[in-house]
């Protein structure tokens, strides 16, 4: 089996995180107490995937939940599923991050870093064949992002050739609920940029907009916005899971996603997303969910992807349907909007089947998307950055955790070179690439002689 090992930091991760098991357990027939009682066997068959299975036949989520305070556990544990999880996998400090990037990254979080390493190793010698670690968090607040990005860090030194992959929730343009967020999502997406193989960036604008829009909301809560999330991260992993007609697995992902090395922000997004009240006049079919994946609304990060250019797309689809439709369907988006698509990638999207579609739908589609318009989060954040790092504006808590001023600074040039880093791959022609090549290919004419 590929097992995958689950981590879920800090407040906004845990309460991801909790979600996602949720939607994971409906699709293989989990109770709350880790008891089966699905229907098919397609569910146990590679249920191995992200769960143990215990001494009396009960199964265990192999996921670890971190936090700097008790709160968010004491949260988690009296939740509809807080008895499926492992008591000793709960991990908490006591004094909380406060918001503080470097508390969470040198400080308290230090302090459990280790504890928690213990539990991942015996989660991970647990496995037979371990495919990687995902781990949800966000980056707006002390422990998802200081903590979060510390384990980033120690696991990648234990574990160099395994897929590290996270869902992590940026910081949004109108919706901000921390104050310190410009700071600690820089120094946060430095460590994503350094110890990451894919990042799918999420914030709580897009989400809210998907929920009025869209789905018809009139007030959504973070648990609806949770949900949307969890939908998500389940279809990246679809296929490990379930039989298909076309694999990818986390690996698949990254090596077919990743044109260059720091260039692994993704944004994803799901279909179908309609709303109850008009989901009988709708018919699904793979034309439909390709219209819907491709469409703005439908993205989970506020960024449109009509102002950059996409340098990859994965799209994973559920359900019975034929390839010859998918194909067709995925060749016509590219060939109708092309200008959209980078030349130099020729087929630049990748498409996966899975024939069993989520609980309650006939198909559904998840969609990835490496694309240059992300850069309009990192430069919304480097702009908030500079405003308050110009002044030293709050400076003072970072400094008494014993940081540095110098790593705000490196943090701050390193986001600046990842977006120009994207524009850079926005602009390019194909002609200007071979232009280049070639001058570079020049040989002097002494050396023939």
């Amino acid at each position: 089996m590929r097992e995958i090992v689950n981590l879920q930091v800090g407040q906004c991760g845990n309460q991801i995180g909790s979600k996602f098991w949720e939607i994971i357990s409906d699709e293989h027939g989990i109770d709350p107490y880790g008891r089966y009682i699905g229907k098919t066997a397609e569910q146990l068959e590679r249920i191995n995937v992200y769960y143990n299975e215990a001494s009396g036949g009960n199964f265990v989520p192999r996921s670890v939940l971190i936090d700097l305070e008790p709160g968010t556990m004491d949260a988690v544990r009296s939740g509809p599923f807080g008895s499926l999880f492992r008591p000793d996998n709960f991990i908490y400090g006591q004094s909380g991050a406060g918001n503080n990037w470097a508390k969470g990254h040198y400080t308290e979080g230090a302090e459990l870093v280790e504890h928690v390493l213990e539990i991942v190793r015996k989660e991970a010698e647990g496995c037979d064949c371990l495919q990687g670690f995902q781990l949800s968090h966000s980056l707006g607040g002390g422990t998802g992002s200081g903590m979060g990005t510390l384990l980033l860090s120690k696991i990648r030194e234990e574990y160099p050739d395994r897929i590290m992959n996270t869902f992590s929730v940026v910081p949004s343009p109108k919706v901000s609920e921390v104050v310190l967020e410009p700071y600690n999502a820089t120094l946060s997406v430095q460590q994503l940029i350094e110890n990451s193989d894919q990042t799918h960036c999420i914030d709580n604008e897009a989400l809210y907009d998907i929920c009025f829009r869209t789905l018809k909301m009139s007030s959504p809560t973070y648990a609806e916005l949770n949900h949307l999330v969890s939908l998500t991260m389940s279809g990246v992993t679809t296929c490990l899971r379930f039989p298909g007609q076309l694999n990818a697995d986390l690996r698949k992902l990254a090596v077919n996603m990743v044109p260059f090395p720091r260039l692994h922000f993704f944004v994803p997004g799901f279909a179908p997303l309609t709303p109850r009240s008009s989901l009988q006049y709708r018919s699904l079919s793979v034309v439909e969910l390709t219209q819907q994946m491709f469409d703005p609304r439908n993205m989970m990060s506020a960024c449109d992807p009509r102002n950059g250019r996409y340098l990859t797309v994965s799209a994973i689809f559920r359900g019975p349907m034929s390839m010859k439709e998918v194909d067709q369907n995925m060749f016509d988006v590219q060939n109708k909007n092309s200008s959209y698509f980078v030349e130099w990638i020729p087929n630049n999207i990748k498409t996966a089947v899975c024939d069993i579609p989520p609980p309650g739908l006939k198909m559904s589609a998840t969609f990835i998307a490496n694309s240059t318009a992300i850069q309009e989060i990192f430069k919304r954040i480097s702009e908030q950055f500079s405003a308050m790092f110009r002044r030293r504006a709050f400076l003072h808590w970072y400094t008494g955790e014993g940081m540095d001023e110098e790593e705000f600074t490196e943090a701050e040039s390193n986001m600046n070179d990842l977006i120009s880093e994207y524009q850079q791959y926005q602009d390019a022609e194909v002609d200007d690439e071979y232009v280049e090549d070639d001058e570079e290919e020049e040989v002097p004419a002494e050396e023939y002689e």
